[in-house]
């Protein structure tokens, strides 16, 4: 049981990683370089980006989801309540920042992603992505906490 709980967790952080990588570049690198585009750009790369985005990225999310659950569950029934804790503290993590990306995020992807199917630049594309930006630094830190939490239950294992 222990062996298959730290496959999941293994599983969960790989799932994770992936996501926390792309928000944390996204805060790093891509916030402050859209600064620097017109308006037309943003538009048409950002709702590019977040068509491949938004069919690509649910599944290292979910990975990174049901792992975080699996572990919790295997941990807990194996009787290692520390490690079921964190596995448990990340699954939360990660169902608020799904919360965020679902509230706020993808609404704005899709705003973003239609505008760009027509080829045309709305006039609110900056307080769109201001919106979008605003949350991505929180959406970093919350996977990122997350990816701590799993990593930290797989030494506990």
């Amino acid at each position: 049981m222990i062996v298959l709980a730290q496959i999941t967790a293994l599983l969960g952080i790989l799932g994770v990683g992936l996501v926390w990588g792309t928000d944390a570049f996204c805060a790093l690198v891509q916030r402050p370089a859209l600064a620097r585009v017109t308006d037309a750009s943003l538009t048409t790369v950002m709702g590019n980006v977040h068509r491949y985005g938004d069919q690509r990225m649910p599944v290292p999310g979910s990975v990174g989801l049901v792992g975080s659950l699996a572990t919790a569950v295997l941990a807990a029934v194996s009787g290692h309540a520390a490690a079921a804790t964190t596995a448990g503290a990340s699954l939360v993590l990660l169902v608020v920042w799904l919360v965020l990306y679902t509230r706020v995020s993808a609404p704005i992807n899709r705003a973003l992603t239609a505008a760009a199917d027509r080829s045309e630049t709305p006039g609110n594309a900056r307080d769109l992505q201001a919106g979008w930006d605003n949350i991505i630094v929180l959406r970093a830190s919350l996977q990122g906490l997350a990816l701590l939490a799993l990593g930290v239950t797989l030494v506990l294992l």
